[in-house]
């Protein structure tokens, strides 16, 4: 079933909260990434204030003990939760991943990771040993592309991919060109074979389980700049900490992010905003769809 999203379809995911709300109700979300190559101080923290924006109730930035003076400067509400690391890549150990994963409801993983050995050990254990949602973007992609496509069969997470073009030729081994010809076949049929909701990144954004499918046209131009996946990355692990993790919620994201983006290129244009723009924005995304 395809189907475009529209504003009022968000409406769901975005309800007024109880009075008596504690962070707890919210989730604990988890961003695992980074390193002293990638460290992207900017990009972590704005995945992690992408997060909280979007209603997460604590956001623990897990990332390499090396790159935390680097990162924390750009912080304000997350937490950091420091791992041991080699040259500045984490040091794959059951209990060097167990500790911060402790009471986290969802977890993004894979920005700013770079290439490791111990990163494809840690992204197996992950899938292998828990049953949370699991964002996988950039490096995370990178290396699930090496992998073999039988772990997400076997997972007990419900993983969700969020690949651009390149990222999904990878996974897909499915040339661009062809890819371009019929994305949405060749999305419903990889999310389907696979078992994952894929959110693949374009123009036209698409989103699908093999069942059910969104098309979501939000956004502009002005989000052709560095940080905005992230951006998308970070609304959705957050919104995850309180939400089921199903094809409606990540197309809810998707459109928060792409109103949010067109709110931020109409106050600073399509040549001056930046990805951290599209964060200030998604309040007033918010009350747009609250107020639909």
């Amino acid at each position: 079933m395809k189907d475009d999203f529209k504003l009022s379809d968000c409406k769901p995911f975005v309800t007024p909260r109880d009075v008596n709300s504690n962070k707890g109700n919210f989730g604990y979300i988890g961003i695992l990434g980074g390193c002293d190559m990638y460290s992207g101080a900017i990009k972590l923290a704005n995945l992690s204030s992408a997060s909280i924006r979007s209603g997460s109730g604590v956001t623990r930035l897990i990332i390499p003990k090396s790159i935390v003076s680097s990162v924390t400067p750009y912080l304000l509400e997350a937490t950091v939760f420091p791992l041991e690391d080699k040259d500045s890549h984490i040091i794959f150990s059951h209990a060097n991943i167990d500790k911060p994963l402790e009471k986290i409801k969802a977890l993004a993983i894979g920005m700013g990771w770079g290439q490791s050995e111990d990163n494809e050990k840690i992204l197996e254990y992950i899938l292998n040993n828990y049953s949370i949602p699991v964002v996988i973007d950039a490096d995370g992609l990178n290396t699930l592309s090496k992998m073999d496509n039988k772990i997400l069969l076997n997972t007990k997470c419900k993983v969700i991919l969020t690949p651009h073009l390149k990222e999904f030729e990878r996974l897909s081994k499915i040339s661009i060109e062809e890819i371009k010809e019929n994305p949405i076949k060749y999305a419903e049929e990889y999310a389907k074979i696979n078992k994952v909701i894929l959110l693949l990144k374009g123009h036209t954004t698409i989103v699908t389980d093999g069942e059910e499918t969104y098309c979501i046209e939000k956004g502009g131009p002005g989000m052709a700049t560095a940080g905005s996946g992230d951006v998308l990355s970070g609304i959705i692990v957050g919104m995850l900490g309180s939400h089921e993790p199903q094809v409606k919620l990540v197309s809810a994201c998707a459109y928060i992010n792409g109103l949010a983006g067109e709110i931020a290129e109409e106050k600073y244009t399509d040549i001056a905003m930046k990805a951290s723009d599209t964060i200030e924005c998604i309040p007033e995304a918010i009350k747009v769809i609250r107020n639909s």
